[in-house]
């Protein structure tokens, strides 16, 4: 029934005006709309709406994955901007400078300014 509808990822964040800064300057993200209560994103494969919440960065797993193309390019880049990627050592997840490889794809993560975990992907 909704295999062919559009999603929308929601977001928490504790400071909408910082989340939204943090998002344009280190991934060159502009919402289409922004209220006091949230910011609305469009992106090329749905909707991302960030919004106000005291629970933000609690959650202790991914929130959005983005594609990538070519990570560790889209990793130097954002290297350059500052951002630091996370670094898993468990029975089922490691990293190596940041990115872990299943087969063919390859991952990345990092933390926005929320403390929300955002991934990257290579190969899906």
């Amino acid at each position: 029934m909704f295999a062919d509808r559009k999603a929308t990822t929601m977001l928490p964040a504790k400071d909408i005006e910082r989340a939204v800064a943090w998002y344009a300057d280190k991934l060159g993200l502009k919402p289409v709309s922004q209220e006091d209560y949230g910011a609305n994103y469009q992106l090329n494969g749905g909707t991302v709406f960030l919004y106000k919440s005291d629970f933000a960065g609690t959650a202790q797993h991914t929130l959005i994955t983005f594609d990538s193309p070519d990570l560790d390019a889209d990793m130097r880049a954002m290297r350059g901007k500052g951002i630091v990627f996370l670094d898993y050592d468990l029975p089922d997840l490691k990293t190596e400078n940041g990115v872990a490889t299943f087969g063919q794809v390859k991952n990345a993560w990092t933390k926005d300014s929320e403390g929300n975990i955002l991934g990257f992907v290579q190969g899906m």
